[in-house]
């Protein structure tokens, strides 16, 4: 059984989207959670992968990190439907999978990932606006054109909607105004089962990261420990 490695589910964005995955397409496995913030939160990382970041998937003699990494592993090595089987749609799933990995940062450097807490509305922005519109554009297209099979990107769950499953917190922790079709999308994974189960868990945490706490009053106190 392979075992992912992780951090703070209150906070950790890119842990979020291997464990969602990993449960949706049913690999079972087993998870060593390593807090943020900590003064041997880096050392502890280290153990596991010389990248000194999390997520970590170790499968026997196979150390995988970076999130689309681990998820093109778990469909080699477990045959995992990961990606869309249209060839069409596999292609859109992996380019607006590799935007996620390497755009939207106005959106989350303004909107930390934050599953305790809940803001009210404000203007955050032109740069975080112009986010919420891609992202906006993303479901569109991807719904119109491939999403007749289910509620997701691509109607089946995918590594795309695992890739976009933090995003989705961070507007409904932000109350962030959304059309229809994107509120409707985003509504589906905060309803996921699996996305409930790592809230659960997330919302009894004790530990508090500071950097991902926003200097605003919060309108809703989420968390059990807090």
């Amino acid at each position: 059984m392979p075992t992912l490695v992780i951090a703070n589910k209150c906070y950790s964005s890119w842990s979020l989207r291997s464990w969602l995955l990993l449960k949706q397409m049913g690999v079972a496995f087993d998870e060593i959670v390593i807090p943020l913030d900590q003064p041997d939160t880096k050392e502890k990382v280290l153990r596991h992968s010389p990248a000194g970041k999390v997520p970590i998937l170790i499968d026997g003699d196979v150390t995988v990190w970076e999130s689309i990494a681990i998820m093109e592993h778990v469909g080699e090595a477990y045959g995992a439907p990961v990606w869309p089987e249209d060839r069409k749609a596999r292609a859109m799933a992996r380019s607006v999978a590799a935007e996620m990995h390497a755009g939207f940062s106005a959106l989350r450097s303004a909107c930390p990932m934050n599953l305790g807490r809940k803001y009210g509305p404000r203007d955050r922005g032109e740069a975080v606006a112009g986010d919420v519109a891609r992202f906006s554009e993303i479901v569109r297209q991807a719904r119109e054109r491939f999403g007749a099979g289910g509620p997701f990107l691509f109607g089946a769950f995918s590594a795309a909607d695992a890739m976009y499953a933090p995003l989705a917190t961070r507007l409904d922790t932000y109350s962030i105004a959304l059309d229809p079709a994107t509120q409707a999308y985003v509504s589906t994974i905060l309803s996921l089962p699996a996305f409930q189960e790592w809230r659960g868990a997330a919302l009894k945490e004790a530990w508090i990261v500071d950097a991902d706490e926003v200097d605003e009053e919060a309108i809703e106190n989420y968390r059990i420990a807090a």
